[in-house]
């Protein structure tokens, strides 16, 4: 008789699918230490993120969230992104969506000293 798998289970089963918890992480949009901190604490995937990663590496939502979900719902589409390795996705940083780099104080000169 096979049985369905836990929600900790699915989560611990869609960060082997993803590769890592930093790959996961980059799926949901969350921390590393985000995903370390649901897989320690046996918690299950915050309901937010369940569609994300369902669309992304295939697992079930339902899987993820039963008592969200429940098992008759048709699977969601895929993402653009599945199939491709998720290090080549595009990550932004700052809230304009640009990478930060070096000093972000404009009212210091080169020296470090206030203009």
């Amino acid at each position: 008789m096979d049985t369905a798998p836990t929600p900790f289970e699915a989560l611990q089963k869609a960060v082997e699918a993803a590769g890592s918890q930093s790959e996961l992480a980059r799926i949901c949009g969350v921390s590393q230490p985000a995903i370390w901190k649901w897989l320690q604490s046996s918690k299950r995937m915050p309901a937010e993120f369940v569609l994300r990663v369902e669309a992304a590496i295939g697992i079930s939502r339902h899987d993820l969230r039963p008592d969200i979900y429940p098992i008759d719902l048709p699977p969601a589409p895929q993402s653009r992104w599945s199939g491709v390795d998720h290090r080549a996705a595009p990550r932004f940083v700052g809230a304009d969506r640009r990478p930060r780099y070096g000093n972000q104080h404009s009212d210091l000169d080169s020296a470090g000293a206030a203009r």
